[in-house]
């Protein structure tokens, strides 16, 4: 007995729908493999490799050092502004210069192109410190007042200018292009899909890619505070106290390290614990 019409057409259209959307999660893939092409060219394209002599490591960066220090001058302002501005009280601002300067003038950091330049910022409540590519190196009000020694703010202002010699900020902006993209790529391929909750885990391990390298940079900035203290003659045990001081101000509310940008603070300690063994026994 032959298919009656209604039969007949529902079988077409169920063939044709199948067929549909094999061509359109095709054309996503498609799509996602022009994304990864285009991204890895701009890449590699956009960036090059070079050997930092302060650590010892091969880096890929898409700025050159003049572009990381113009980059620094121009955000300034803004950051300063968003804290409330630059600090009233001179005399403090010129023991925070004294420091950071001292730690310039004694290391490697003073024999590269890099322009230094140390702010005390107004904010009395953020307990943080960050440096600008190019050498723009800020610190709350927040974070100084729990400081109790020249030792701890030479720790806070040398693990800042660790990352700016690092060259921390030009790579990660390096990478993070590279990871947004073949991110992106992976979502153009799953959305509309069966498979679209590939999209989050694609956006999760973009994050967990970025996290890594936030940690590991971290950790190198460390190492480097704990060798330019002791080049500029500051207890070493300082960056320990500061360690402790941001443990202390945090109330036990940071997130879990694997999903920080930030290495757990007990890590830390016992890190710059054995960088100051090993650099003493050196």
């Amino acid at each position: 007995m032959s298919p009656s019409p209604v039969s007949f057409r529902r079988g077409r259209s169920a063939g044709y729908g199948r067929r549909s959307r094999g061509g359109a999660i095709k054309m996503r893939l498609i799509l996602a493999l022009f994304l990864v092409v285009m991204t890895l060219a701009s890449y590699y394209a956009g960036t090059r490799k070079e050997y930092n002599e302060i650590t010892g490591e091969t880096q890929r960066v898409g700025l050159s050092v003049d572009e990381e220090i113009a980059l620094g001058l121009q955000a300034a302002p803004s950051m300063a502004q968003q804290h409330g501005g630059l600090h009233p009280d001179a005399q403090l601002q010129a023991t925070v210069d004294e420091i950071g300067q001292k730690l310039v003038g004694a290391t490697a950091a003073g024999e590269t192109s890099y322009q230094f330049d140390f702010h005390l910022l107004a904010d009395p409540t953020t307990v943080n410190a960050f440096a600008l590519p190019g050498g723009q190196v800020f610190i709350t009000m927040g974070l100084y007042k729990l400081l109790e020694s020249e030792d701890e703010v030479a720790g806070v202002l040398g693990h800042e200018i660790g990352h700016v010699v690092g060259r921390h900020s030009a790579e990660q902006m390096a990478k993070s292009k590279l990871t947004n993209g073949l991110t992106s790529a992976v979502i153009s391929a799953a959305s509309g899909s069966s498979y679209g909750g590939n999209a989050q885990v694609a956006r999760v391990v973009g994050q967990l890619l970025n996290t890594k390298y936030g940690r590991d940079d971290e950790l190198e900035s460390d190492k480097l505070g704990v060798r330019f203290m002791a080049k500029a003659g500051y207890r070493l045990e300082g960056l320990v106290r500061v360690m402790e001081v941001l443990a202390e101000a945090s109330g036990g509310n940071n997130p879990p390290e694997f999903m920080s940008t930030h290495p757990s603070s007990a890590r830390r300690i016992d890190r710059i614990r054995e960088e100051i063994a090993k650099y003493r026994r050196s």
